[in-house]
């Protein structure tokens, strides 16, 4: 029987076998990369529809309930992820206006990295 000297083969053909599959699997992953979108800043729980008052006034008061800001594009609403003060700041400041931001997209979150007003 030849077992034995196919039993010694498997684990380098293995080793060689995992690592083709590790480089197919990586080939289409690469880095993130940051893109700009455009929109209005609103807040995750009333997207475009906004309950309480004006767009600003109800964005406001949906993030000071734990919602998050979000970017509105047409009918499209994007969470906005941050943990940056700066950038939280001026997303209040912004609720209800037309931005750009500037982050990577992940799903239907942006993973902010800079706003700014248009």
């Amino acid at each position: 029987m030849n077992h034995p000297v196919e039993l010694r083969r498997m684990p380098s053909w293995l080793v060689v076998a995992v690592a083709i599959l590790s480089i197919l699997a990586g080939a289409g992953a690469g880095p993130a990369h940051k893109q700009t979108f455009t929109g209005e800043v609103g807040d995750a729980m009333c997207g475009n529809k906004h309950m309480e008052g004006a767009p600003a006034e109800c964005t406001r008061a949906c993030v000071s309930k734990g919602s998050k800001f979000a970017l509105v594009v047409d009918d499209k609403v994007y969470i906005l992820n941050t943990a940056n003060q700066t950038i939280l700041s001026t997303l209040n400041d912004q609720a209800g206006k037309k931005v750009s931001v500037t982050g990577t997209l992940n799903g239907d979150t942006i993973e902010v990295s800079s706003v700014a007003a248009k």
